[in-house]
């Protein structure tokens, strides 16, 4: 290369001209400004041509992404489905850790090893007095009944389903005062137990609860122990809803319901202080926060 020829780098655009072009440099600069000022606006993660990656990359967030048809991903070592439009969602738990791995085999034989950066968060602590004894530590005699009840509900979140439901994107199933958050650890009757895994809202017995994205109802239970009237709504790729301390369900086993549905009423039902809607949601067996997949907004990735 001669020695008048100068080389500058904007962004990833480099030029190399005996007279450096203002203009198309300038022109050029403005193109890559506007492209991140989007980026940052939208929250997008754009990691390859053959990959994007949006959502909340943070304990309890939700990541939706979507590559070339045909494509074989896996997130830490786990497959997960990938639909015939090349879309796919992973969930992050409430004590991620710090990084995680998404390997894409692609159908050529590429493979793609992109690392995750996972924010983690601080959580609350909450106390909650005025609980009869045997909700704080169950009697042995329920401890059977309690076993049972949880295996059906973890098997029921086992389902794995084609269905992109979830692109609709998520809406408050009621609206009131919050008076619980993911993830806050719970002090009961001054004795620590789990941590909360959903959102409580506070709100009147009988209040409408709607169907916060598409999806089929795929748990219906009139009397747990702990969660009492129960609701699973399931969003396709393992995401699904759970509603807790319902008094009346409104809809069938099996029924397809579409976002903004009327399926349940609010109730006092199983281990609670006063009537509220408490809503959970998973992938599969990981525990996501609702709140952060409203804040996704509808995804709109096909």
């Amino acid at each position: 290369m001669a020695n008048n020829v100068k080389i500058r780098r904007i962004g990833t655009v480099l030029y190399a001209n005996r007279a450096l072009c203002t203009s198309k440099m300038i022109k050029h600069f403005v193109v890559w400004a506007i492209f991140w000022i989007l980026f940052s606006a939208y929250g997008h993660r754009a990691v390859a041509l053959d990959l994007r990656l949006d959502g909340e990359f943070i304990q309890g967030g939700l990541i939706q992404g979507v590559t070339t048809v045909g494509t074989v991903v896996y997130f830490d070592g786990r497959r997960v489905r990938v639909s015939d439009t090349g879309i796919f969602i992973v969930g992050l738990g409430r004590s991620a850790p710090s990084e995680a791995i998404l390997e894409l085999h692609y159908p050529k034989g590429k493979i793609h090893v992109e690392r995750l950066f996972i924010k983690s968060r601080r959580y609350h602590t909450q106390r909650i007095d005025g609980l009869s004894g045997e909700k704080v530590i169950p009697p042995k005699n329920v401890l059977e009944r309690i076993a049972s009840e949880s295996a059906r509900v973890s098997l029921v979140r086992q389902r794995d389903d084609d269905r992109t439901d979830f692109l609709t994107g998520f809406i408050w199933p009621v609206l009131g005062k919050i008076t619980g958050v993911y993830g806050s650890q719970r002090i009961l009757n001054g004795e620590q137990r789990s941590p909360h895994y959903g959102i409580d809202i506070a709100v009147p017995v009988g209040t409408q609860v709607r169907a916060p994205a598409d999806g089929i109802v795929s748990l219906i239970a009139d009397d747990l122990y702990f969660s009492g009237g129960t609701l699973i709504v399931d969003h396709g790729h393992g995401l699904s809803s759970t509603f807790l301390h319902l008094s009346k369900i409104t809809v069938g086993l099996g029924q397809r319901i579409l976002r903004g549905d009327v399926i349940a009423e609010v109730g006092a039902t199983g281990r609670t202080t006063g009537p509220h809607l408490d809503w959970r949601m998973n992938w599969f067996e990981v525990r996501i926060d609702p709140e952060l997949a409203i804040k996704s907004g509808a995804w709109e990735m096909q």
